[in-house]
C-alpha cells in the first residue's frame, strides 16, 4: 500500500470514525482504525463490535492494498504535522511508514482480515429525511435515556416510523421524552427499532443542518449515509414500553408559563434542594406558582412566578432535574405543563407546539 495525501485529507477520515476506537480493548484489533486504499479513494473504518464508522475520501492512491494501524497513536500523529504538509503512507514489512517532511514515523500493525466488519445489514426500511430534521428529535429527546439500567432495552433510543412521520423516545422510567418529524415519503406498515445508547450520542454528533440522510433499518443492525461518511449501529434486542400509555390523556388543569422565567426559577429554588433527590415542590393556584425545595440541613428555598392557571389548587412534587432539561429541550418563549392531579405525571410542552413532548413523574416529598 502506498499513498499520498495531504495532512487534512487524511485526518478528516480519521478523526469521523475515531469516537468509537477505544486505546484499551479486550481484541487489539479494536483498537486500530482499517485503512482500505484503492481505486483513489482511502476509506478509514473504526468499530467497537456495537458501533461502526466508515469514512471515505478521494486522493491519489500509489499502490492499493488494506492494513489497520492504532487508531488514536495515528491521530496523534496527522494532528501534530504542520498544515498544508504532504504526507506518504507505504506498508514496509508489516509496518506502516508515515513521511511528512523531514518527520518520519513507524506504526505496528494488524492485518485487515482480523478486523471484524459488518456485512449487508439487509434493509426492511430505507428513510430519507433531512439531516437537520433527525438531528433535532435526536437532540430533544437523548437525554431521558436510562444510563446503565437492568432494563437493557431503556439504555437506548425507540426509533419508531408510522405512515409519514418518524418518531423518537426515550425513557429512564421517571420521565419520557418523544419527539416526531416529518418522512420525505411515506412509509407503510409501523416499525419500531431500539438504538443503543453509544450509537444514539455517534449519530447526534455527526448530524449536521444540511443535506439528507437515508437511514436504512434491518434485522440486527441500522445504517446511516450521511455524505462520505457510514453509521451501522446494532439494535438493542428487546421490547420497549408501551410509551402511549404513559403520556397523561386527561391533564386538563394546565399551568401557561414563560419558559426562561420558569428554568430560573427552578434554577434559583434546586440551588437548596437534596442533592441526591433533587426534590422540588409546586404549589400552583390561580395565577401563582410557588416552588419550594428543602435538604437534610434543614436549608430552604421559596420562589415564586406569575403564571397562567385558572385551575383548581394543586401541591405536587417533581424531581428538578427532569423538569429543567425537558425545559432546555423547548426552544419556544411559552411553555405549557399540564397536570391531572397530585398524584399523577406532568406533560410538558412547547407553546405552540412543535412536535415535542416530556413526560415527567411526580415525587412523594
Amino acid at each position: 500500500m502506498k499513498l499520498i495525501a495531504l495532512r487534512e485529507e487524511i485526518l478528516t477520515p480519521v478523526q469521523h470514525v475515531i469516537g468509537v476506537v477505544e486505546r484499551r480493548q479486550t481484541m487489539p484489533v479494536l483498537s486500530n482504525v482499517l485503512l482500505i486504499a484503492r481505486d483513489n479513494r482511502l476509506s478509514v473504518t473504526g468499530t467497537d463490535l456495537e458501533v461502526e464508522l466508515v469514512s471515505t475520501i478521494s486522493l491519489n492512491v500509489q499502490q492499493p492494498g488494506e492494513i489497520t494501524v492504532p487508531g488514536r497513536k495515528f491521530l496523534d500523529i496527522l494532528r501534530s504535522l504542520p498544515e498544508g504538509t504532504s504526507v506518504t503512507l507505504t506498508v514496509e514489512s508489516d509496518r506502516l511508514v508515515i513521511k511528512a517532511g523531514r518527520s518520519r514515523f513507524t506504526l505496528t500493525t494488524l492485518a485487515a482480515t482480523e478486523f471484524p466488519l459488518v456485512d449487508e445489514i439487509n434493509a426492511q426500511q430505507v428513510l430519507k429525511l433531512p439531516q437537520a430534521d433527525f438531528k433535532r428529535i435526536i437532540d430533544k429527546t437523548h437525554f431521558s435515556m436510562a444510563q446503565q439500567d437492568v432494563r437493557y432495552y431503556l439504555n437506548g433510543m425507540l426509533l419508531e416510523s408510522e405512515g409519514g412521520k418518524l418518531r423518537a423516545v426515550s425513557t429512564d422510567g421517571h420521565r419520557l421524552g418523544l419527539c416526531e418529524t416529518t418522512l420525505t415519503e411515506r412509509v407503510t406498515g409501523k416499525q419500531q427499532v431500539i438504538l443503543p445508547r453509544k450509537g444514539v450520542l455517534e449519530l447526534q454528533r455527526m448530524l449536521g443542518s444540511q443535506g439528507e440522510v437515508e437511514f436504512s433499518i434491518g434485522t440486527n443492525h441500522v445504517r446511516c449515509k450521511i455524505g462520505d461518511i457510514r453509521f451501522t449501529s446494532k439494535l438493542i434486542d428487546g421490547r420497549f414500553p408501551e410509551y402511549t400509555r404513559v403520556i397523561p390523556a386527561n391533564a386538563n388543569k394546565i399551568i401557561d408559563a414563560d419558559r426562561n422565567t420558569l428554568r430560573q426559577s427552578l434554577q434559583r429554588t434546586a440551588i437548596l434542594s437534596n442533592e441526591k433527590y433533587r426534590g422540588i415542590r409546586l404549589n400552583i393556584k390561580p395565577n401563582l406558582l410557588t416552588l419550594q425545595a428543602h435538604n437534610p440541613e434543614q436549608e430552604e428555598a421559596e420562589d415564586q412566578l406569575g403564571v397562567n392557571y385558572e385551575g383548581t389548587e394543586i401541591e405536587i412534587g417533581f424531581n428538578v432535574t427532569y423538569l429543567l432539561e425537558a425545559l432546555s429541550a423547548i426552544e419556544t418563549e411559552r411553555v405549557h405543563i399540564a397536570l391531572t392531579d397530585s398524584n399523577s405525571s406532568c406533560l410538558v410542552t412547547a407553546e405552540p407546539a412543535d412536535g415535542a413532548r416530556y413526560v415527567v413523574m411526580p415525587m412523594r416529598l
